[in-house]
């Protein structure tokens, strides 16, 4: 992340982050329902700690939250999603692709240097294959790198037969990048070849983009408030 890595958080230190939100849930009797482990940091280079934590949260004695109402996405680190298809889970997976071929995504994700598009490919096949399960990809459209119609075209081939679902994600503008957002048609006309070939596709709906604290923003504006 633009931040850079400072260290790994404990398999507690994770689960209090849950605890503290059922907590404070507790006031008005409800009760976490679902997670998703995503954002700034990569679970699968912390795996016995995010395995540790998956743990708790689905144990009777823990959480008891149902594991199909839990993601894990990771940004395609190969060994542990190896690892991953044999932990005989129903927790859902989810992969960060955002370009549909290895030129492209090693530009936009450094990790595709240590882990090719291919291989992330091979493993995602894999874990179908043992689990049964979907695998979802998470795609982040950047105006004028990775959103026109071809590059949609090329990812439905790359996708063509497996069982997964791919979420499209409008980029938001932060900062320190200076993507900017593709524009509403062509985030449709993406859906629409993608659609045209069978593959399962949404758009993903938005929250907090108008107040900075959508996917990427609030820790940008939290980090220039602690610096200011």
């Amino acid at each position: 992340t633009l931040g850079g890595l400072k260290r790994n958080l404990t398999a507690g230190e994770i689960t209090a982050q849950v605890v503290k939100a059922q907590q404070m849930l507790d006031a008005t009797n409800e009760r976490v329902s679902s997670i998703v482990i995503m954002g700034s940091g990569e679970p699968f280079e912390n795996y016995d700690a995010t395995m540790a934590f998956l743990r708790v949260m689905i144990h009777e004695k823990g959480l008891n939250i149902g594991q199909r109402h839990i993601t894990v996405s990771t940004s395609g680190i190969v060994p542990s999603m190896y690892k991953f298809a044999e932990e005989n889970t129903q927790i859902n997976l989810a992969i960060s692709i955002h370009a549909p071929n290895d030129k492209l995504r090693s530009k936009l994700m450094p990790v595709n240097r240590r882990f090719p598009f291919e291989d992330v490919i091979e493993a995602c096949r894999n874990y179908i294959a043992k689990t049964g399960r979907r695998i979802t990809f998470e795609y982040a459209l950047i105006g004028g790198v990775n959103d026109q119609s071809e590059h949609a075209q090329e990812l439905a081939d790359v996708l063509k037969g497996m069982l997964c679902h791919v979420n499209l994600i409008p980029v938001n503008h932060v900062p320190e990048r200076d993507y900017v957002r593709t524009p509403r048609e062509q985030i449709f006309e993406f859906h629409r070849v993608l659609e045209r070939n069978n593959i399962n596709v949404t758009i993903r709906r938005e929250q907090g983009h108008d107040i900075a604290a959508a996917c990427g923003q609030l820790r940008a504006k939290h980090m220039d408030g602690a610096v200011g």
